[in-house]
């Protein structure tokens, strides 16, 4: 009797215990359902902004050139020393500055010998003068011959012709005297001077003795395909073309205006070579330099959305859509190109729409979100809508 009442007692402890197990699994499960709903109902933060129709430039990117309109080489006339020199290493000269002197003595030397063989011939061109009207008095009388005549006139022409070669001869001189002192055909930086004074300069020298560079304004080169080409000319057409070019690692950009096409495409590249002009008053452009050059054609109304918005699948591009009720929804767009930060969309947004730029990766089409404005310069956020 004893035996079974343990039997029993134990039995009952044992169902007691199930039914705690049971409830304690039930309620347990109750709370991973309640868990997991709240976790499913809750926001995806992400960072929204808007697509916006406005104005949107079209250009052409290219690599361009920078080369001076005008570069002079400084090469001696006459073959003589160096006496001195007027300008520092890279200086800034206008026209007209006295650049180098050279050593003319040798040619003031000439000049002296010239015009005294000048006053020499004019002298014994006198004293024949005097003995033309002397002889035909003579003749006159039958004292002489006319032969005399003839020698006495034929002398005097002859030196006529010996003072105009020699006055030629020292216009010629006087000419070489002004190779002595070399000025600054233009305005321009100059480069470092290749001879210093002293050196020996001849007219037959292949290195030039400096080089000036015209430094505003300036042409910066470029090419670009031929299918541009209408499009280009239809911009020179309507004055709407205008050239950036930018110095790598340079925010400031410099403007000009498209001076030339060239007049043939190579036809081995299909590319045609284009010009512009560039004030370049503060000398930011350096002859030489290679720029990032934009040649903008026109402007035209367009949506555009930051380009870290559009997403690639393999069904093509798509941004997501916030809507009034904060939850996203997959639009496919088509995208034209980019401009600066920028992403034209020519079909799948109106201009408007709020759009995710960060935070993609945990969104799906129906998914809820948190929008939030992209961070400020100092860092912060700040919630949409406040």
């Amino acid at each position: 009797m004893i035996k079974r009442k343990w039997l029993l007692g134990v039995a009952a402890l044992a169902l007691i215990g199930i039914v705690v197990l049971a409830r304690g699994l039930r309620t347990s499960d109750r709370a991973a359902a309640a868990r997991a709903q709240g976790q499913g109902a809750q926001a995806v933060p992400v960072e929204v902004a808007k697509a916006v129709r406005k104005q949107v430039p079209v250009s052409i990117d290219a690599l361009g050139t920078v080369t001076p309109i005008a570069s002079v080489a400084i090469k001696p006339r006459i073959d003589t020393t160096i006496d001195s020199v007027h300008f520092a290493d890279g200086a800034h000269v206008n026209t007209g500055d006295l650049l180098f002197t050279l050593d003319c003595r040798a040619v003031d030397a000439q000049i002296v010998q010239t015009k005294g063989n000048i006053a020499r011939d004019e002298a014994i061109l006198h004293g024949a003068q005097l003995d033309v009207p002397r002889y035909l008095s003579l003749v006159a009388k039958n004292a002489t011959s006319q032969q005399t005549l003839d020698t006495a006139t034929t002398a005097a022409e002859t030196f006529q012709a010996n003072i105009k070669s020699d006055q030629g001869l020292l216009e010629n001189l006087r000419v070489q005297r002004t190779y002595c002192t070399i000025t600054a055909p233009i305005t321009g930086r100059i480069s470092a001077a290749s001879v210093k004074v002293g050196n020996f300069v001849r007219q037959a020298d292949l290195t030039p003795m400096a080089t000036i560079n015209q430094m505003a304004p300036v042409y910066v080169s470029f090419t670009i395909s031929q299918n541009s080409l209408p499009a280009i000319r239809s911009a020179l057409t309507a004055k709407t073309a205008t050239v950036e070019a930018v110095i790598p690692g340079d925010q400031k950009p410099t403007v000009g205006q498209v001076s030339m096409i060239e007049n043939s495409v190579d036809a081995s590249t299909g590319m045609a070579m284009i010009r512009a002009t560039m004030p370049n008053e503060d000398e930011r452009l350096w002859p030489g330099t290679l720029v990032n050059t934009e040649l903008t054609l026109r402007s035209e109304e367009a949506v555009v959305v930051p380009t870290n918005v559009v997403q690639v699948s393999q069904t093509g591009n798509f941004v997501f859509v916030v809507d009034n009720n904060n939850v996203v929804k997959v639009q496919h767009v088509t995208t034209e190109r980019q401009v600066n930060n920028e992403t034209v969309i020519t079909s799948g947004l109106n201009g408007g729409e709020t759009v995710v730029t960060d935070g993609q990766l945990l969104l799906a089409n129906g998914t809820k979100v948190s929008p939030r404005e992209p961070k400020a310069a100092g860092g912060s956020k700040a919630p949409a809508g406040t």
